[in-house]
């Protein structure tokens, strides 16, 4: 019984490798260097950032946003969304000591119920900037994203020349505590195997989502789709916002980032650790069925390799050990790309079923945080499942 389901993990695995959409390649990236042909004239773009208890990040991301170097008009509006570490003030300080785009700091006022804070700011300052300049496009970024000086023109003539109504960036996240070596890859990488980038940017295509902290958006798209009002209480948002103008007609593009990088830091694995589960059960829809076939799925795929493999050769069972080892190896070649992406030391492959043990608690505790009243915390809000807010 053991060999047959190692057997069935080898195939899991063989399917994964060559049937997911080939999710574990990483050049599906805007052209570095060669960049698409330029618009005659740039689009007026407006860059909104919601942003709650940022100012300890805001130093090493809104200057590069303000030293854009971009040929049209673009001015950011920065929504401070009730911080209460002086997250405005210091905006406003960079803003006037850096200078560069126009920058405006505003509030959204108190959170009405049905809306996560992240949406609620994002509706404040698409409005905002609609009573000042009239922008074809909207950069959506949030407030830990620093930006090199050719990210917003890259991004917009990746749009124009592609016709695309959606451009995001999955940003390059930090990876310099050993915790963040170990976790943050395997994040990208597992998202990646959930939505992989090539079924996102088939035209026609069903699979859809982003990276919320980069997203370039038509204007008329955002008014298609409805957005931010139609997903208000989506706490995976960006994900939402790709269905929500993919089931609109839009054309969206999703791809790794050589030019945007998140600077906040996970130093620890308790902060790694929130960081995943305030989302993850709220990915399976708070549905029991789904977790637990969550579980399982990720028992047999990342699991029973080095568990066989290791069992095989202690007890002598060698069709079991080599099962084991060969989706083993699998597995670790499919992460290689990964880590090379991240400039990480390449024998952190064969750990990869650890840190999915690590992902697979942090799954179950965020259903047990849900139950408890205390899912999808995040910056002192909790929010509740949207037909319980209904």
């Amino acid at each position: 019984m053991l060999t047959w389901v190692a057997g069935v993990s080898l195939l899991a695995w063989v399917w994964l490798l060559l049937a997911q959409g080939f999710f574990w390649r990483t050049d599906v990236r805007l052209p570095v260097g060669d960049m698409p042909a330029e618009p005659a004239m740039w689009p007026t773009v407006a860059v909104v950032v919601p942003a709650r208890d940022e100012a300890a990040v805001l130093p090493r991301s809104l200057p590069s946003l303000l030293a854009q170097d971009y040929p049209g008009r673009a001015e950011v509006f920065l929504i401070d969304d009730g911080s209460s570490d002086g997250t405005g003030d210091t905006a406003r300080s960079l803003g006037a000591r850096h200078g560069g785009l126009p920058l405006t700091v505003a509030s959204p006022g108190e959170l009405p119920a049905g809306w996560t804070g992240k949406l609620w700011g994002v509706r404040h300052g698409i409005a905002l900037a609609g009573e000042r300049i009239r922008a074809e496009y909207l950069l959506l970024t949030d407030a830990d994203i620093a930006h090199e000086p050719d990210s917003l023109r890259a991004l917009v003539a990746a749009a124009r020349a592609a016709e695309l109504d959606m451009v995001s960036l999955m940003a390059r996240l930090r990876v310099e505590t050993a915790w963040e070596r170990l976790i943050v890859p395997a994040f990208v990488y597992f998202f990646a195997q959930l939505y992989p980038f090539r079924w996102i940017n088939r035209p026609g295509g069903r699979t859809a989502a982003a990276a919320g902290g980069c997203v370039l958006i038509r204007r008329t798209a955002v008014e298609a789709a409805g957005v931010p009002e139609s997903i208000r209480h989506a706490v995976i948002d960006d994900v939402a916002l790709a269905r929500a103008v993919k089931n609109s007609g839009g054309r969206i593009w999703l791809g790794l980032a050589d030019r945007v990088d998140s600077v906040r830091p996970y130093p620890d694995l308790g902060e790694l650790w929130r960081m995943v589960s305030r989302s993850a059960y709220a990915q399976l829809r708070h549905n029991p069925a789904v977790l637990a076939a969550t579980v399982a799925g990720l028992v047999l795929v990342y699991l029973v390799p080095p568990l066989a493999a290791l069992g095989g050769a202690a007890a002598g069972a060698r069709p079991l050990c080599a099962l084991g080892a060969a989706a083993w190896a699998v597995m670790a070649g499919t992460y290689l790309p990964m880590l090379r992406y991240y400039r990480q030391p390449l024998w952190l492959a064969p750990l990869l079923p650890f840190t999915a043990a690590l992902y697979l608690l942090m799954t179950v505790d965020s259903a047990v945080q849900h139950y408890r009243g205390r899912g999808a915390a995040w910056k002192g809000r909790t929010y509740a499942r949207p037909d319980a807010s209904a």
